[in-house]
């Protein structure tokens, strides 16, 4: 059954196919990333739930700075595993291929991908909440752990927040256009997502509305199992170096 799986997969990719991949946190566990679920979602018996949204950091910027501290020192020290490498890999091979990510941590473009439609936002990036006109619209701050908490704008001197998502927010539009735009494609692949987080969820239905033969890559069945057109059970670092495999000693 997996054999024939992946034969499925390998027909549709191609020089010229259209490819776009989601990933989520399957992808980057392989690295050591803690994810929001389970134990690793707890930090000082506070979940994550409770602490990435903007009510939180309105109460307690500092509190959830320390949070953030802990999460990117812990990100400093991963490295891309093989999931992210094949993905950078087929960026550069196929023309028609997008990535689209879930993930703030930063792996895909330490593995070489470019391009990367960070749904979320980034770990690595800040802006400043009072908006002072001499700041950039966002700046890197990849200094890990931070040598003062809360952090500051370096221009005017205003508290930063993490340039993420929270829960309860929205998609920047612009994040949103780029993705909606790498939906008109050949096939999708829902990678190590967990299919519960929306509007990133609602993805692979959209993709497949448009035509796309859709894929999910994953441990365990989510809400999204019974929805694309095949499921295949496994790790995101095996399947996609399986289908590496494949594809590369076809060419």
């Amino acid at each position: 059954m997996r054999e024939n799986s992946i034969d499925a997969i390998v027909r549709r990719i191609g020089p010229s196919a259209r490819v776009t991949v989601l990933t989520g946190a399957g992808v980057s566990a392989a690295s050591g990333v803690p994810t929001f679920r389970g134990k690793d979602g707890l930090w000082k018996s506070y979940a994550a739930e409770r602490l990435a949204t903007p009510e939180a950091f309105a109460s307690d910027p500092r509190l959830v700075w320390e949070w953030y501290d802990w999460r990117r020192t812990l990100i400093s020290r991963c490295r891309p595993n093989g999931a992210h490498r094949t993905l950078a890999l087929w960026g550069r091979r196929y023309e028609g291929f997008r990535l689209i990510t879930q993930n703030v941590d930063g792996l895909d473009e330490k593995a070489g991908s470019e391009g990367v439609i960070r749904f979320h936002g980034s770990i690595w990036e800040v802006f400043c909440l009072d908006g002072c006109a001499r700041s950039p619209r966002r700046w890197v701050l990849d200094e890990a752990p931070l040598g003062h908490i809360p952090p500051s704008c370096p221009w005017c001197g205003g508290l930063v927040r993490p340039g993420v998502v929270w829960f309860g927010e929205g998609i920047d539009p612009e994040v949103l256009r780029r993705a909606d735009a790498a939906l008109d494609c050949d096939l999708f692949l829902a990678v190590g997502t967990s299919a519960l987080v929306y509007p990133a969820a609602g993805l692979v239905d959209a993709a497949r509305r448009r035509g796309a033969f859709t894929v999910e890559i994953n441990r365990e069945a989510t809400p999204a199992t019974g929805r694309v057109d095949l499921a295949v059970q496994g790790g995101a670092e095996e399947v996609l170096g399986l289908l590496e495999r494949r594809l590369g000693g076809r060419e």
